[in-house]
């Protein structure tokens, strides 16, 4: 299907990967991965065309479709969302326009007789007749009601845009899908129906994604971009960690094997190198010596921040307790009489589809938002910390990382602000760097280190994964695992909520359900619970 053959990457002296030579089958699902900067983003653009290697070539077998998801929100504005998702087969997308003009003529002629006829017979072949049946199909599967299938895209936002163009590229069935972080800006329920839908399309993938429980149940293979090399694995993400884990190790324990016989051949050539009746011996030793290959081990792109979160006082029984608790913007009610109250030990993922109102709660929660009704009353003993999702907002352009972390706590020494840095990979010089220029990564584990600094012994986070890499998140996936304060956080990254959680908040339009255990115990009780708080209300 894809061939890639003696492929190079690099940009003046620095080499992102070179030599590569893979091979994309049929059928298969191969989940690309690497540490942020380490070039997935690059090579996959070279896999679509958009970006020229340093050298080698990419072929793609003659004749086959290549859908590509687009991450442009504003190319569609003045189309219908339907029709957006239906020019994802572009073939059909032309045969229906022009279907549409020859039925539009005032009068046919018998040569547009002919030509309708034409049409109506490829029409057929690319299944015309279900193809609106099957991009509403796709749209709602991705959260997109009926009541905005022929609504202008301009009159979404860029998250429910990006779905669009989601079902658009799904829509066209192509026999390679290249999707670079598909999962993003969807909720819970719309990863799980797009796993499923992916699981059942039969053309080759390629896919960049951080999400591991995705990566876990799609794909087939792996496609490593680490240590300036592009290597494949064949299995799921987990699968691939233990692989090449054990293959590093083993390398390890061969290059020690091998230094230890060489110290020892050393020493045998040392000693008797000068001894007439055993010349001889020590010649074959230093022939074997060699002989001896040392392998090269290079070193990895990936590095893993060191995440533990310390409280700085001890956690009461009464974290926060929520009364007749409602929110309303210009009359429109976001949430209403919502009553709970959270306790000490409690982790809890507050999950709900998109736009529901998640990010609203917690900042009437924090008092960032007053409530249109009700009250909040948190515990005398807590300390919440607040992880943003709009890092734009709570991070000004116009200081450095040192100096916006140090301003949280003006006591603390230098070394200690150096030091939580280094933990969260700003080391040396990149303490001073700009925060105008970070990347998304970089401004997440640095929210990250505002927290750790804070010392608060409930942490509030909102959607903390988008940005990082995958050993940020299992980094931060342990550290909220083995931390003793409670936890409060917004979540897509199935993975996260499964491992962390053990209580689940769902927020609905019909209001919030309370469910004590894990998300796949949640999930066994779903519908029932579902239909109780429908009939309550």
């Amino acid at each position: 299907m894809i061939r890639v053959k003696d492929l190079s990457v690099s940009f003046g002296s620095r080499i992102l990967f070179e030599g590569v030579n893979l091979s994309f089958d049929e059928g298969n699902r191969y989940g690309l991965i690497g540490a942020n900067g380490s070039g997935k983003s690059t090579f996959m653009k070279i896999l679509v065309g958009e970006f020229e290697p340093s050298t080698g070539s990419v072929s793609i077998a003659p004749g086959l479709r290549v859908g590509v998801l687009r991450q442009d929100h504003y190319q569609y504005d003045e189309c219908t969302v339907l029709d957006t998702v239906l020019m994802g087969y572009p073939e059909l997308w032309e045969v229906m326009q022009e279907r549409n003009r020859m039925y539009a003529l005032p009068e046919m002629s018998e040569e547009d007789g002919m030509r309708v006829g034409e049409l109506e017979s490829q029409f057929a072949d690319m299944d015309g007749y279900s193809a609106e049946y099957f991009a509403a199909e796709l749209l709602e599967g991705l959260g997109i009601g009926v009541e905005h299938h022929h609504q202008p895209m301009s009159s979404l936002n860029g998250g429910f845009k990006l779905r669009v163009l989601l079902a658009q590229v799904l829509f066209g069935r192509p026999d390679v899908l290249l999707l670079d972080e598909p999962t993003n800006h969807l909720d819970l329920d719309t990863i799980r129906w797009l796993e499923s839908f992916l699981l059942t399309h039969r053309g080759t993938m390629v896919i960049i994604s951080h999400d591991r429980h995705f990566l876990n149940t799609v794909c087939t293979h792996m496609v490593d971009v680490d240590y300036k090399e592009i290597s494949m694995f064949s299995g799921n993400y987990d699968y691939f960690v233990a692989a090449s884990s054990l293959a590093r190790e083993q390398l390890l324990a061969e290059n020690a094997k091998n230094l230890e016989k060489i110290a020892e051949l050393k020493e045998f050539v040392a000693r008797f190198s000068a001894n007439k009746s055993k010349a001889k011996q020590a010649t074959s030793r230093q022939k074997q010596i060699d002989k001896i290959e040392i392998q090269e081990v290079r070193p990895s792109s990936r590095v893993s921040p060191y995440i533990k979160f310390v409280a700085k006082q001890p956690l009461g029984k009464q974290v926060v307790e929520v009364s007749h608790l409602s929110k309303a913007f210009d009359q429109q009610t976001v949430f209403h009489n919502l009553a709970f109250q959270v306790v000490g030990g409690d982790k809890v993922a507050l999950i709900g589809a998109n736009g529901i109102g998640k990010t609203t709660l917690l900042n009437v929660l924090l008092g960032e938002l007053a409530p249109t009704e009700g009250t909040v009353e948190w515990g005398t003993s807590a300390l919440p910390t607040y992880f943003t999702q709009d890092h734009n907002d709570t991070i000004p352009k116009d200081t450095t990382v040192y100096d916006w972390l140090s301003s949280f706590d003006v006591e603390t020494d230098q070394q200690t602000i150096r030091s939580i840095l280094g933990r969260m990979l700003f080391s040396k010089d990149e303490v001073h760097k700009s925060t105008a220029v970070l990347s998304g990564g970089e401004t997440a584990r640095l929210m990250i280190a505002k927290m750790l600094l804070l010392q608060g012994n409930v942490l509030v986070l909102d959607e903390p994964t988008n940005h990082l890499d995958l050993e940020s998140i299992d980094a931060l996936t342990k550290a909220l695992q083995e931390f003793s304060g409670s936890v409060l956080f917004v979540s897509h990254a199935r993975q996260l909520v499964s491992d962390v959680a053990n209580r689940i908040f769902e927020l609905t339009g019909h209001g919030l359900i309370d469910f004590r255990g894990t998300y796949e115990e949640y999930l066994e009780k779903r519908d029932a619970l579902m239909e109780a708080v429908s009939v309550a209300k």
